[in-house]
């Protein structure tokens, strides 16, 4: 009963933290001078992702087994797929809910009649589905090496996790260089919670905030993953299914959480690029540790992993290429995830 008890307390303790997180990092982000986009992509996707990259470096580093280095593979992996599928389902799912209800006031303040101007359309102009498409394509390709360096072997592989580090470099340039120009007009930010009645707060409580949320993130989010861990044999579930399955989710949920947030707060594109963000940190950073220090060798249920969140991502790029995403079509990325579900149980059999 205590495991169940800690889960929901690291959980609303996860929420929270990121409530003041995400306020502190818009904050950030003026005072950097970064566009909104990049405090996205670049400033809360690195500090959400930044406690998990450490995970995946003790892993890899002191590891004493091929066995215990091969968790961090496995967070290498199960990062990405959690934030195509449940991470960008999760934000439709969330979207649709705001817009219905908005239709609904909208409609009883008509008194219940006019035109239904809530009707879910494309999430953004043509221009913000160019600017979504433009991370997928950046993404995939480099997903598609990370899974394809998994199933070969030969002498010089380690060294190629240097040029997973060097991507994410020229993205991260990309992003702080190309953001301002795309930003369109400046919204007021909310107060700092730290500094509620200041309307320009002091550089020293921004960043204090921000570093204080984020260890609250990190331990937080740990917690709830050993949580995780003992909840699962008492479902049922085998160690290695509680690991595919549930600890990937556990460890991205911060960015779910920040997604969330920011969809209450009417910042659709912010919440998109957090996700957008996070995956090429994923995708690069964690990926790169694991070449330099492990076998880089996948098993099959790894490389199912890699294949559902491929697939995932070119339904989405579809999607948004032809500026059709909807809330909708985004919250059926979620199925993705009970597809490759379905999967593991053949394969771990």
């Amino acid at each position: 009963m205590i495991h169940f008890v800690l889960l929901i307390v690291c959980a609303v303790a996860i929420y929270l933290s990121c409530e003041w997180f995400v306020n502190a990092v818009e904050w950030l982000g003026e005072r950097l001078n970064v566009g909104k986009t990049a405090v996205g992509t670049i400033l809360a996707a690195f500090g959400t992702a930044l406690p998990e990259s450490v995970v995946t470096l003790v892993a890899v580093t002191t590891g004493g087994t091929e066995e215990a280095k091969n968790i961090g593979v496995g967070a290498a992996m199960g990062g990405p797929l959690a934030l195509a599928t449940v991470a960008y389902g999760v934000t439709g799912a969330v979207l649709l809910l705001k817009r219905r209800k908005e239709r609904t006031s909208a409609l009883v303040a008509a008194g219940g009649v006019g035109p239904d101007r809530f009707d879910p359309q494309a999430l953004g102009s043509e221009k913000d589905m160019k600017r979504l498409a433009k991370d997928q394509k950046w993404f995939l390709p480099i997903f598609i090496v990370k899974v394809a360096l998994g199933l070969v072997a030969f002498a010089f592989k380690p060294a190629l996790g240097l040029l997973f580090f060097a991507a994410y470099a020229v993205y991260f340039w990309r992003e702080i260089r190309g953001g301002q120009a795309e930003d369109g007009e400046e919204e007021e930010l909310e107060p700092l919670k730290f500094q509620p009645k200041a309307v320009s707060p002091a550089t020293w409580a921004v960043i204090a905030q921000t570093l204080v949320t984020l260890v609250v993130i990190f331990f937080a989010s740990q917690l709830f993953v050993k949580q995780l861990d003992a909840i699962g044999p008492m479902l049922g579930l085998s160690a290695s299914v509680t690991a595919l399955l549930l600890s990937p989710i556990a460890t991205e949920l911060p960015e779910i959480m920040n997604a969330i947030i920011w969809v209450r707060q009417g910042k659709t594109k912010l919440a998109l690029a957090n996700i957008s963000g996070a995956m090429m940190i994923q995708a690069t950073v964690p990926s790169g540790l694991g070449l330099l220090f492990t076998t880089w060798h996948f098993d099959g249920a790894l490389l199912w992993s890699g294949l559902i969140t491929m697939a995932a991502i070119v339904y989405l790029l579809l999607t948004m290429r032809a500026h059709k995403l909807t809330p909708a079509r985004l919250a059926v990325a979620a199925g993705f995830y009970v597809l490759f579900a379905l999967g593991l149980i053949p394969i771990l059999r």
